[in-house]
């Protein structure tokens, strides 16, 4: 599976919105973003108009890019939303945001969801008191998440938290106790979904 190596910033520059790949450090000045917008590679005098398909593929690769995931999880993901009952894209959207990375975002573990995957990935991270080291495992209202009980685990999520202390935690999860411990207590709705993206285009783009 290929791995983005490049800047993560050019990726915001080129679906001309802020992902948030780099989490806090996004809101601050050092931001490049705030000060170049034009889409990576050779400058034109004018952005080109999209197609149709253009439209809906970067609406596609705006979320993909948001949530980390490659094409293929992407596609998987798609087909579990669409057997689901309900609106396809807002259940595409919930499932994405059950992601075991993102919720460890959320709860100020990790300082964007790819520092998350990497905490994950180390086996820092258990789930009901089991370690989970797979960050697309989706998270059910009801478990708990904390770090495994190593020192060194626990003292670097202490320092994570305290560095994104000022951050919001969505209303469907919870900091439990002393602060080591997120609970989830439902999963999201469309309007606690941040994001802004259009998923009945990404819906159109995909079921074709």
């Amino acid at each position: 599976m290929a791995r983005y190596t490049d800047s993560k910033c050019k990726l915001c520059r080129r679906e001309g919105i802020k992902l948030y790949l780099k989490g806090s450090r996004c809101e601050t000045a050092k931001c490049s973003f705030t000060k170049k917008k034009n889409p990576p590679g050779q400058v034109s005098r004018r952005r080109k108009k999209l197609s149709d398909f253009g439209i809906h593929f970067r609406e596609k690769q705006k979320l993909k890019r948001f949530y980390g995931v490659y094409e293929r999880q992407f596609r998987n993901y798609f087909a579990k939303s669409k057997r689901k009952k309900g609106n396809t894209g807002e259940n595409l959207l919930i499932m994405l945001e059950q992601r075991l990375d993102n919720v460890l975002y959320y709860l100020g573990f990790g300082f964007s969801r790819s520092h998350a995957r990497q905490i994950i990935n180390h086996g820092h991270i258990m789930v009901n008191d089991r370690k989970v080291d797979i960050a697309s495992y989706l998270v059910k209202p009801g478990e708990v998440i904390k770090p495994i009980n190593k020192e060194d685990s626990i003292n670097m999520i202490k320092l994570n938290l305290d560095s994104n202390k000022s951050e919001r935690l969505p209303s469907w999860l919870e900091l439990r106790g002393d602060g080591l411990a997120g609970n989830v207590l439902q999963l999201p709705t469309r309007d606690e979904i941040t994001i802004e993206i259009q998923e009945q285009l990404v819906v159109e783009l995909c079921s074709k």
